[in-house]
């Protein structure tokens, strides 16, 4: 490693010069695309006990009124206290889209769920700042979705191999640069507000299948704000935090990929290559090309879940080790257990965020087909490498079939093989369901495909808007 990279200097550059101008309009597409997917996310995730709990905690602390509460009505609170409820929301299903990588050292697939950090961010700081109209908001947000993303695919592997959660951890830094841009934050004060977003970059992977998990994503959105809040008021850190033997790559992961520094900021955006993937299923990314097998084995032979005697699932170490939960007790450890989440298609033939309910998950049907799901390393999977995530499914059938489902290598919501705009309308209107009215959903929609347009975006905010606090909503999700 060389003693100085200057990474934190072009980020820095960067930061300064993008314009919405130089943004393609294949960009400003998918960032549309991306929006819509994460506002529906907020809306799912404002009605979960874990972020109602947190929005709750908010409101009791309270404070200047800067920004929405997501799910307290028309309470506002100081934008970095919003931004962590709202970027928990924002993960809270572990629905929210991921960043693509050609590399096939990232063993993994995904590197980080790119949006939901300078997303939030850029939603708080609008709101605390007033009067920013939707080519500037846009621009915020893709300014922190590139600089989030060229650091998550610059570090090595051995960031999230020795334990660290990259949402939660460079989606600091994502959350930092939008609200920066948003400030108008240039020079040594940029620097710093990626110095102060370095020392405040959290999340373990421990806490996956737990509330803590979404709260990386909250917090690194909140301290995103926080950090250019502080760097604008002149508080200062390191101006190359990212770089050298004590910055963040070397501390964090123990170096990273100096041949790619030449992609450069900006240069090529990441939004549009590699590209992202918008999430068919509520679970980890790993999990879903292998719930696709299993929903495509079900529907072709129309398996029955009183049919099924044993299931056993083939995989490679990319999936066996961060998928870890061997028998899901509750909805959040099934986003992170296989026989959990190939139990809950072959029962309901679908999983969208209503089948992850803790009734629904400890409940005797899914404990049952859990509990006769085998999950087994398949040494010729691992050899052939890790830059596609590859499994194979069996099924034993009561009558003495065995039937069996390679999962396609093509993932479905991937830049080769995207959803559709219909699709992800879809997805938006299953999210909100329950949260805002079909009327509202129409009406954020409509702003959300049109908001570079919009000259302020309060007005999209304002669509956003529901109250959970009333006796007759249960507390979904609250008691694991």
């Amino acid at each position: 490693m060389t003693e100085l990279n200057h990474v934190t200097a072009s980020a820095v550059e960067f930061m300064e010069t993008a314009s919405y101008d130089s943004l393609s309009a294949e960009a400003l597409r998918i960032g549309r695309r991306c929006i819509i997917d994460t506002l529906g996310l907020y809306l799912a995730g404002g009605l979960e006990g874990s972020v109602r709990m947190l929005a709750a905690d908010a409101a009791e602390t309270g404070g200047k009124a800067e920004a929405l509460l997501i799910g307290h009505g028309q309470t506002r609170v100081p934008a970095a206290l919003a931004a962590r409820v709202l970027g928990t929301a924002g993960h809270a299903h572990d629905w929210d889209d991921t960043q693509v990588s050609n590399d096939p050292r990232h063993v993994y697939g995904l590197l980080t769920h790119p949006s939901v950090p300078p997303l939030t961010a850029a939603l708080v700081m609008s709101q605390r700042l007033g009067g920013v109209d939707g080519k500037r908001f846009m621009l915020a947000f893709q300014t922190g979705f590139e600089v989030e993303c060229k650091i998550s695919e610059w570090m090595t592997p051995r960031h999230y191999r020795r334990g660290h959660h990259t949402s939660g951890t460079v989606g600091t830094f994502g959350a930092a640069a939008a609200a920066a841009k948003l400030l108008g934050l240039k020079g040594a004060e940029a620097a710093h507000a990626l110095g102060i977003a370095a020392s405040f970059a959290a999340g373990i992977r421990c806490n996956f299948g737990t509330m803590t998990k979404p709260l990386h994503v909250g917090r690194a959105s909140e301290n995103g704000v926080t950090a250019a809040l502080l760097a604008a008021r002149g508080f200062t850190a390191d101006p190359a935090a990212l770089d050298g033997a004590w910055g963040f790559f070397q501390v964090m992961g123990e170096g990273l990929s100096e041949e790619k520094l030449p992609q450069g900021f900006g240069q090529t955006l990441t939004i549009v290559e590699p590209g992202i993937s918008i999430k068919p299923y509520p679970s980890g990314i790993l999990t879903h090309q292998s719930m696709d097998a299993m929903l495509a084995l079900v529907l072709k032979h129309d398996l029955k879940p009183e049919q099924i005697e044993r299931i056993r699932f083939f995989a490679g170490k990319n999936i066996l080790e961060p998928i870890r939960y061997p028998l899901a007790q509750n909805h959040l450890q099934a986003k992170f257990s296989m026989p959990a989440l190939l139990s809950m298609i072959a029962l309901c033939r679908r999983a969208s965020h209503h089948e992850f309910s803790d009734e629904f998950v400890a409940g005797a049907a899914m404990q049952d087909v859990q509990k006769r799901t085998e999950v087994l390393g398949d040494p010729e999977i691992d050899a052939r490498g890790y830059d596609k995530i590859r499994s194979r499914i069996e099924v034993e059938t009561k009558d003495g079939r065995t039937l069996v489902e390679w999962a396609d290598e093509r993932y479905r919501g991937g830049p080769d093989n995207p959803i559709s705009d219909a699709d992800l309308e879809a997805k938006f209107r299953m999210c909100a369901e329950g949260a805002i009215t079909d009327a509202a959903q129409d009406k954020l929609l409509e702003l959300a495909w049109g908001v570079d347009a919009l000259p302020r975006i309060e007005t999209l905010v304002e669509q956003l808007v529901f109250d959970t606090t009333t006796a007759a909503r249960p507390l979904r999700g609250a008691a694991h």
